[in-house]
Parts: structure tokens; C-alpha cells; sequence
């Protein structure tokens, strides 16, 4: 895959492609596997001198598969493509990630896919994870510079995420409200998290959208992105999500996962530096208990 860039100063080859997110160890990969590197049409090594107005043009060599991710068949429910990135809307029950339980799973329905395209970068680049039980927006990068040119925008928490959820609490949330409290993991599991003062900072902002009864729909930011964040910031307000059982969420009010979906996405695309938005309708199974708690 190729890149051109006009150089607009007086410096070394790897110091003006670092400005555009091309890192030491992308340079090597050039380098070793197959790359090339380009000034003005004529090759050259990544200490070449440049000067004012050179066009840089940049060979990244494909990615092949990672041998150990199975590829699985599934129908991806796809909302945007293109050249460097892939939404997708992301059903409830499938993992992110492959893990000792989890081998069917959306990394390996997106490696198919990709296989199946014909694609000549074959690794699988997640930029934004969902819960296995939480539905709704997902975002890959087609190739790892297409990642790591997002990774700034991650660094920054400049990719925003907005979530659904449904959440049961006899007292009153504010209409709008922010949770600033930090998340560990829990002393005896590996798997559950809590609020304490030795976790890592985590931020959540929300607004109440309605309520019925004592159970209300908010729509959530992400400021950070710990593991579980929203599941445990709300249940330590007193408020666990409906469906979500390991946090104290009921399981008897017409859901039985977390009620959670990422309804909308967005990122500054740093190949066109257009702002890039998406959004999600909510899924058969959040409508029906929305409807079913109306009707209560």
C-alpha cells in the first residue's frame, strides 16, 4: 500500500514520516519485509536528507494472517468501509476477542470476511472493543497503519463513543450527571472490577432520556475506556444495569444480558481529516423491554 507526503521543511526521511505517525518499528517492518521508500521516484534509506518540497512516497509492505485466529463465517451487519477502516454493528453474545473461552468471536468473523474480500492486509486490527453481552458499534483498522494513525485520537480520547443503557435504582439520578471514580480489579476474581482509590482513573458522563418506574434509559460518554466501565460506575451509584447480573443488574425485567449498546461512533479520519460519524439503532431485545417497562 502506498503513501505520498510533500515535505515542507529541511530534515532526515524517518523524522518527517514520524510526523505523520509512521513509527521506528512500521520503518523496520519497510525496511526487512518488503518496503520501499521513495524521494522524488528515486529509492532511498530512511536518513536520506530531504529538502523543502520533496514528495516522500512510501511502499508499507501487506500483513499476512495470523495463522492462529481461525477464520469463522458469519453475515456482518457492515455500516461503513472503506480503504483503511470497517464499522460494524455488532450483535449480543460474540467476544471481541478470541480468549480461552471465547473462539467465536468477532475478530475471527472479520478475518473471514476479509479472506473471503480477497484483502491484501490479512491482520486483524481492532481499534474500539465491545463486552461479549453489549451490543452496538464497532471500529477496525483495514491495515496497521490505518491503526496506528488513530492511535494519537486514542491517546487523546478524541474517538467518541455513546452508549444506551437501561439502569434499575430506587433513588433519583440527575438529569445529567458525571461519575469520576477510579476502577480495579476485584481482589478475588480476574474478571469482575470495582471502584477503589488503586484503580486507574475512569470518567463517564450521562444524561437521563426517560425513566419507567424505577428503572431509567441514560444515554452514556466515555471519557476513558476501562474494562467494564459503565457496568460498574453505574452499580456503584446504586443504579446496575438491567440484565447485568454480575454487577447486581435484575435479571427478571425482560432482558437477561447488560442493557448496553454503542449507539454512536465518531473520529476525525486522518487520511482525508474528514470527521467521520456513525450511529446504531437498538437492537430487538432492548426495544422489546423499553416497551415492556412502558406498558408495566
Amino acid at each position: 500500500m502506498r503513501f505520498e507526503f510533500k515535505a515542507d521543511r529541511s530534515c532526515k526521511v524517518k523524522s518527517f514520516l514520524k510526523e505523520h505517525d509512521i513509527s521506528r518499528g512500521l520503518l523496520a517492518k519497510i525496511k526487512y519485509k518488503g518496503g520501499n521508500i521513495w524521494v522524488n521516484g528515486i529509492e532511498q534509506n530512511a536518513i536520506y536528507n530531504l529538502s523543502e518540497g520533496d514528495v516522500v512516497t512510501v511502499n508499507i509492505p501487506n500483513e499476512a494472517a495470523y495463522e492462529k485466529l481461525k477464520a469463522v463465517p458469519f453475515s456482518l451487519d457492515i455500516v461503513y468501509e472503506d480503504d483503511h477502516y470497517l464499522v460494524i454493528n455488532k450483535p449480543v453474545g460474540y467476544a471481541s476477542i478470541p480468549s480461552a473461552i471465547h473462539d467465536n468471536t468477532i475478530a475471527n468473523f472479520v478475518k473471514h470476511y476479509i479472506i473471503e474480500q480477497g484483502y491484501d492486509n490479512k491482520q486483524i486490527h481492532i481499534v474500539t472493543r465491545l463486552d461479549r453481552d453489549t451490543s452496538g458499534l464497532m471500529l477496525f483498522a483495514k491495515h496497521g497503519y490505518a491503526h496506528a494513525r488513530l492511535d494519537k485520537q486514542l491517546q487523546t480520547k478524541a474517538i467518541k463513543k455513546r452508549y444506551y443503557a437501561l439502569v434499575d435504582g430506587e433513588e433519583d439520578l440527575p438529569q445529567f450527571g458525571e461519575i469520576t471514580a477510579p476502577i480495579a480489579r476485584d481482589i478475588d476474581s480476574i474478571i469482575t472490577r470495582r471502584v477503589h482509590e488503586s484503580g486507574k482513573p475512569a470518567k463517564t458522563s450521562f444524561q437521563v432520556v426517560e425513566q419507567y418506574g424505577t428503572v431509567k434509559l441514560v444515554d452514556i460518554e466515555l471519557h476513558t475506556g476501562r474494562t467494564h466501565q459503565i457496568r460498574v460506575h453505574f452499580s456503584h451509584l446504586g443504579h446496575p444495569l438491567l440484565g447485568d447480573d454480575l454487577y447486581g443488574g435484575s435479571l427478571d425485567k425482560g432482558i437477561k444480558r447488560q442493557a448496553l449498546h454503542c449507539y454512536y461512533l465518531s473520529f476525525v479520519d486522518p487520511f482525508t481529516n474528514q470527521l467521520m460519524t456513525f450511529s446504531s439503532g437498538l437492537t430487538d431485545d432492548f426495544e422489546r423491554v423499553i416497551l415492556y417497562l412502558k406498558n408495566q
